[in-house]
């Protein structure tokens, strides 16, 4: 379309002109004395045209010519950037590559063109984040190269180019030197250098998924054990990991808080602090258990930690892992001698309501035991040790068996179960 306007424009111009020279009989008379010259109009408009054509070309061309000078400095300090901004690509692609001398050669020698160009007044308006990014490069290659003096002098330089203060491009910069720091402290194994320079990260950076996951694992390595749990906390949070990893992270981290408590109060303070989903883990909350029965803290106490997990496993005995399970049984069959009778009546109820579960079979059998109920204790435990899977239960049962039956007085039927108790295993 706008060629076909442009035709129709210059068919215009073509017919305006022609309608306007054919038949302009118009005359121009120039006097110098004692000469006089006519030209027709039409000549002093089309030599004016060829003057004014003339005298442009001729300027630009001047111009061209005082410029020249300018063009070559120019075209060389191109030249020279592209140089610097090669070495730079080749230092990165070489690190990437595996090859660290190299890199930080290349690194260098982008430095060194960038101070040729600084010194020749010259420097580009990036010149502080190339050369930052370059230190960082000859860092990250005296890392890999165990050069720490190397590395801490780059460092250095790097942090220097980019100051805290300076532009956005300057301080995202800066952070992201601060982060690379902290992970070679940790490779180091020297977690509490790598957690200073996390906490040196503004509020912003420090809450991201990166420097979280340095936290996370610097922290394990100081044994700050609260700071990790509440770092794996944030890292599920922004599903830095899938669901189930960031489940067994935590449960870890909260098993070794629970460790290492050192008395009733101090592992009560623990488990308070911990969130309403980590304490409905029946798995920690069994552990949580235990270790409280361990430390002598009060019986109540630990069945009520352990009630959530014992309604799951009667409600869905599939849902409870075998070891999570017999963790729990062991554990309420260790304060059965201080059982109340809400406890007894639960045992009994999920006895009954699941008569193909040994494990429900066997501990109801050893409350029995426990309260003297002679008859129905030698029933649970005969029903029991035909389905139970763990030896340990099994041996158990049969050893109690035994007993009861030195109690009766039947010698044959003990012998028998002290055998049965030995090949349990």
């Amino acid at each position: 379309m706008r060629a076909a306007l442009w035709l129709l424009a210059l068919f215009g111009i073509a017919v305006a002109s022609a309608l306007f020279a054919g038949n302009n009989q118009g005359t121009v008379t120039l006097f110098w004395p004692p000469y006089r010259l006519d030209l027709s109009l039409n000549m002093v408009l089309l030599l004016l045209a060829l003057g004014f054509v003339t005298l442009y070309a001729a300027l630009r061309a001047l111009a061209a010519l005082l410029a020249l000078p300018h063009e070559a400095r120019r075209w060389r300090l191109q030249q020279k950037e592209r140089a610097m901004h090669a070495a730079l690509m080749d230092a990165v692609a070489q690190f990437m590559a595996g090859r660290f001398l190299r890199s930080r050669k290349a690194a260098l020698a982008a430095l060194a063109q960038e101070g040729a160009l600084a010194q020749a007044g010259e420097a580009v308006p990036h010149g502080r984040q190339l050369r930052a990014l370059a230190h960082l490069v000859a860092a990250e290659d005296s890392q890999a190269l165990q050069d720490r003096t190397q590395r801490e002098h780059h460092l250095e330089r790097a942090l220097e180019h980019a100051p805290q203060h300076g532009t956005a491009h300057e301080q995202e910069l800066r952070e992201g030197i601060q982060m690379r720091a902290a992970r070679w402290a940790l490779e180091d194994r020297d977690a509490r250098t790598a957690l200073q320079w996390l906490a040196s990260l503004p509020q912003g950076a420090a809450r991201r998924t990166l420097a979280l996951r340095i936290k996370l694992k610097a922290s394990r390595h100081a044994h700050q054990t609260q700071d990790a749990l509440d770092t794996a906390r944030l890292l599920g949070k922004h599903r830095a990991f899938s669901a189930a990893a960031a489940q067994s992270i935590v449960r870890g981290l909260a098993m070794e808080l629970i460790d290492g408590a050192h008395d009733p109060a101090q592992l009560q303070q623990v488990w308070q602090s911990l969130e309403n989903s980590e304490r409905a883990m029946p798995e920690l909350a069994v552990h949580a258990a235990q270790r409280l029965a361990s430390l002598g803290g009060e019986r109540a106490l630990v069945r009520h930690w352990l009630l959530p997990a014992w309604q799951q496993m009667v409600d869905n005995p599939g849902a409870l892992a075998g070891p999570h399970a017999l963790k729990l049984v062991r554990a309420l069959e260790a304060g059965l001698d201080a059982l109340d009778a809400p406890w007894l009546a639960r045992i009994e109820t999920a006895a009954q309501a699941n008569p193909r579960d040994a494990r429900l079979q066997y501990l109801a059998g050893m409350a029995c035991l426990q309260r003297q109920l002679w008859g129905k204790a030698q029933q649970l435990l005969t029903q029991s040790t035909q389905q139970l899977q763990d030896a340990s239960l099994r041996r158990s049962a049969w050893q109690r068996l035994a007993e009861l039956a030195e109690q009766r007085g039947d010698s044959h039927a003990a012998a028998q179960a002290w055998k049965s108790a030995a090949l349990a295993d």
